[in-house]
């Protein structure tokens, strides 16, 4: 008789995991997008601009306007190499970003000549509260953003670029400071779908306009480009599996209008009510 009533009640069971599994999954595969940009205020975000402490939003450099963030120099006596970054205030690992973009007319013509129609997003940056004042770039890797300069040369965008870090590229370090991607030219002020996907410290993959247009693997710490660091954190070597994310000032006035996030790391249990069949990395704790 007790072997009946066990069997009955761990019949029940599995018929109740069996549902409940079925209830999490049909919802599984539905995409949770975090807008990482309110469209109303840089409250969820932190400045670092060369020559300024962390938290100095020197000259408004970003602001939001008409719904968008926008890099601005108008209130620039000089630019003095402030090139400035805008870090969202928390860290990811893994993560699908996407970045919407356009350049305006306008460039400091008193900046470094290469950052005309240049700008970026900074993946895997070392947190800004890290970097000392004179610090000028962050440790991170860039997804670099370029556009046409009207001469009908080739300047692809969502190029890779290195600041304190090294990638693996081709299965070996890759000893250039800039990798080019194979996208096309883009020219004029049109907007620009730029995406990520960030796999920890394994696989990078660039996308442009919906096209696949560079992947690297492995980012560390190494290489050269970023000056006055805290020694500390530049631990060459070291594996980069998460970190910031941030916007580019370097010179050239640049909108942003969206800035989205898909986290891909989270609980990978089907049974329970937060799982989801996208997630990449298992995070035990995102089940309870």
């Amino acid at each position: 008789m007790k072997k009946i009533i066990y069997g009955l009640i761990l019949a029940t069971i599995l018929l109740y995991s069996s549902c409940a599994v079925q209830k999490n999954t049909g919802n599984a595969a539905k995409e949770e997008w975090i807008s990482l940009f309110n469209g109303k205020d840089l409250n969820d975000w932190i400045v670092k601009i060369h020559h300024h402490e962390t938290g100095d939003n020197y000259g408004n450099t970003f602001r939001v306007e008409e719904g968008l963030i926008k890099v601005r120099y108008d209130q620039y006596d000089s630019f003095n190499n402030r090139y400035g970054h805008l870090y969202f205030k928390q860290p990811f690992s893994y993560y699908h970003l996407v970045v919407e973009y356009r350049f305006t007319g306008i460039w400091r013509k008193d900046a470094p000549e290469y950052t005309l129609k240049n700008s970026g997003v900074m993946l895997h940056s070392q947190d800004p509260r890290t970097m000392p004042r004179e610090q000028d770039w962050p440790i991170s890797v860039e997804m670099q953003f370029l556009a046409g300069l009207g001469d009908g040369k080739p300047r692809p965008t969502g190029n890779m670029c290195s600041p304190g870090t090294d990638v693996v590229y081709n299965g070996k370090i890759d000893p250039r400071h800039c990798i080019n991607s194979s996208s096309q030219t883009y020219e004029g002020e049109q907007w620009i779908r730029a995406e990520a996907i960030v796999l920890g410290d394994s696989l990078i993959t660039h996308i442009i306009n919906g096209d696949t247009v560079l992947q690297y693997t492995q980012p560390q710490i190494g290489g050269g480009v970023a000056n006055n660091y805290d020694p500390k954190i530049k631990i060459d070597g070291k594996l980069l599996s998460s970190g910031f994310i941030a916007l580019q000032s370097e010179g050239q006035e640049i909108d942003f209008r969206k800035v989205e996030l898909l986290n891909l790391e989270g609980c990978m249990d089907p049974r329970s009510k937060h799982y989801k069949s996208y997630f990449v990395k298992d995070d035990p704790s995102a089940c309870e």
